[in-house]
C-alpha cells in the first residue's frame, strides 16, 4: 500500500521513507472538499445605499420641520389643510407606488439577462413616474389659484418645500431610469455592469416611493 505522509515522504509497506519527490494531484488531494468562494461585495450597490442613508437623514429634517410648524400654529394647519385635494393625492400615490411594482419587475428581467422585458418595465415606470409630477404639477397650480404659496402662511412653506423636494428626487429617478434605458439600448450586449446600474436605480425609486408615503400620509391623511 502506498499513500503520501507530507511532503517528500513517502510510505511503502508501512515503512516511512525519504524520497525526493514533489507531491502531485492524487485520490487523496482530489477528495479534499474545496474551499468556498468569497463574494465581494458590490461597491457600487453599497455606496448607493450610503447615500440613500444620508438622504433619509435629509428628508427626517424636512419632516421635523413639517412637525415643529405644525405644532406652533394649529389653527393655520386646521384651515389650510381643507384646501387639499385628498382623493385626486390618493390617486396620483396610487401610480406611484405601482411604479414600485413595475420597476421591481423590470430589476428580475435584467437580472435574468432579458435586456428587452427589463426596458419594456423601465418604460412603464417612466411614464408613471412622469404622471405623478404631472398630477404634482396640477396640484399646485389649483393650490395656487386658491391663495396658497409658499410665502402666504407656515403650512404653505412646509407644503411646498417637502413635496417640492420630494419631486425634485422623483425628478432625478426618471433622468436615471432615462440613464440606464440609452445604456441598455447602446450596449453591443447586456452585460453585469447595465445589469447592476438597473437594481441601483430600482433602490433609489424604491426609496423615493416610501419616503412620499410617509409624506402623504403625515399631510394628507393626518389632521
Amino acid at each position: 500500500m502506498r499513500y503520501i505522509t507530507g511532503p517528500g515522504r513517502v510510505a511503502l509497506g508501512g515503512v516511512c521513507q525519504n524520497a525526493d519527490v514533489t507531491p502531485v494531484a492524487g485520490p487523496l488531494t482530489d477528495s479534499l472538499p474545496a474551499l468556498p468562494r468569497q463574494e465581494r461585495p458590490n461597491l457600487t450597490s453599497i455606496g448607493t445605499i450610503v447615500w440613500l442613508a444620508s438622504e433619509l437623514m435629509f428628508f427626517a429634517a424636512l419632516f421635523a420641520m413639517y412637525f415643529t410648524l405644525r405644532a406652533v400654529n394649529p389653527d393655520v394647519w386646521r384651515a389650510e389643510t381643507e384646501l387639499l385635494n385628498i382623493p385626486f393625492a390618493a390617486a396620483n400615490t396610487t401610480v406611484l407606488v405601482l411604479s414600485s411594482v413595475t420597476a421591481q419587475l423590470g430589476v428580475f428581467a435584467a437580472e435574468r439577462g432579458d435586456a428587452a422585458r427589463m426596458q419594456r418595465w423601465f418604460i412603464i415606470t417612466f411614464l408613471m413616474g412622469a404622471f405623478f409630477i404631472g398630477g404634482q404639477a396640477y396640484e399646485y397650480a389649483l393650490l395656487v389659484s386658491e391663495g396658497l404659496t409658499m410665502q402666504s402662511s407656515a403650512f404653505g412653506s412646509a407644503f411646498f418645500l417637502t413635496t417640492g423636494f420630494h419631486a425634485l428626487h422623483v425628478t432625478g429617478g426618471l433622468v436615471a431610469f432615462l440613464f440606464v434605458l440609452a445604456r441598455a439600448y447602446l450596449a453591443p450586449r447586456f452585460t453585469h455592469s447595465v445589469a447592476t446600474s438597473a437594481v441601483v436605480t430600482s433602490y433609489y425609486w424604491h426609496f423615493v416611493d416610501v419616503v412620499w408615503i410617509g409624506l402623504f400620509a403625515v399631510i394628507y391623511l393626518v389632521k
